[in-house]
């Protein structure tokens, strides 16, 4: 990586924060807590907390890759993950739909690993910073898929 200002992280830093309005927008309300969920549900207060570390690493990865190539090929696909990320909560919390949810989560699987591999050609550490986001979305994907699951079981 080369030497790369400080101040430069910030376009990045900014546009997590944009992504993560959605969070703020759509919240999980009445609804989410009516939702019947497997016994593994994280608690509440720990989403925030987990998403904003994961905010900040994703900024930072791509900020590192940015740093190494500008605009390489590897930032497209950072933004695609980053997009199809603020979309699940539109979709999930937003029109309460979790098997449009389900579905959408899944690309957003396949773009967050994509985006490791993209990154692996760029700086290692910047792939490495997205492995904990993949693991979360890993378990995003699987509670959704049992909220899904759940749901079907009570109609």
């Amino acid at each position: 990586m080369t030497e790369a200002p400080l101040w430069t992280l910030a376009p990045f830093l900014g546009l997590v924060f944009l992504a993560s309005l959605t969070g703020a927008v759509f919240r999980p309300g009445a609804w989410y807590k009516s939702l019947r969920k497997p016994s593994w549900t994280p608690p509440d207060f720990v989403f925030p907390l987990v998403w904003g570390l994961l905010y900040a690493a994703m900024a930072y990865a791509a900020w590192r890759v940015w740093a190494t190539a500008e605009l390489h090929p590897a930032l497209a696909v950072w933004g695609v993950q980053l997009a199809l990320n603020a979309l699940w909560s539109a979709v999930f919390f937003g029109l309460r739909r979790p098997g449009w949810a389900l579905a959408e989560v899944a690309l957003l699987w396949l773009a967050v690993a994509a985006n490791i591999y993209a990154f692996t050609q760029v700086d290692a550490l910047a792939a490495w910073l997205l492995a904990p986001y993949l693991a979360w979305v890993s378990l995003a994907a699987f509670l959704n898929l049992e909220i899904v699951r759940l749901r079907k079981a009570a109609a």
